[in-house]
């Protein structure tokens, strides 16, 4: 019964209607995280921004974008190299905790001598180091 009310022209107008607004949604997300990232702008003008877009949706996020799309790409590059700088950063703070096998077996070796674990526990972690 409602599969004989939809035509073929119908279903595609829906997805199309559907798609235009999920794109809008979208630009709507960007617009605001771009707004509340932007360390150029004051607090009045990100609330002047974020009032223009709230009260004129469409017009305020076509404007944003002509008048702020050039700055958008700049935060998001930005963003990316601090991301990018920060993965970095932990990589290379994990590596160097890493320690080598030499220096894990010298702590196992000091941990014994101090009376801290027994032989069984030395040789398990000694085992475990060795990877053998």
């Amino acid at each position: 019964m409602l599969l004989a009310e939809w035509q073929v022209g119908q279903v595609f107008w829906s997805i199309l209607w559907f798609t235009l607004f999920f794109i809008w949604i979208w630009l709507l997300i960007l617009v605001f995280s771009d707004i509340f990232r932007s360390k150029d702008l004051g607090g009045f003008s990100k609330a002047i921004w974020v009032i223009f877009v709230i009260l004129f949706p469409y017009l305020g996020v076509f404007v944003y974008l002509i008048a702020r799309g050039h700055k958008m790409a700049d935060h998001a590059a930005a963003d990316a190299q601090a991301a990018q700088a920060a993965q970095a950063d932990y990589i290379r703070t994990v590596v160097n905790n890493a320690g080598s096998p030499a220096d894990e077996l010298a702590k196992a070796a000091d941990l014994k001598d101090k009376g801290l674990i027994d032989d069984a526990e030395f040789e398990s972690m000694k085992a475990k180091i060795l990877g053998s």
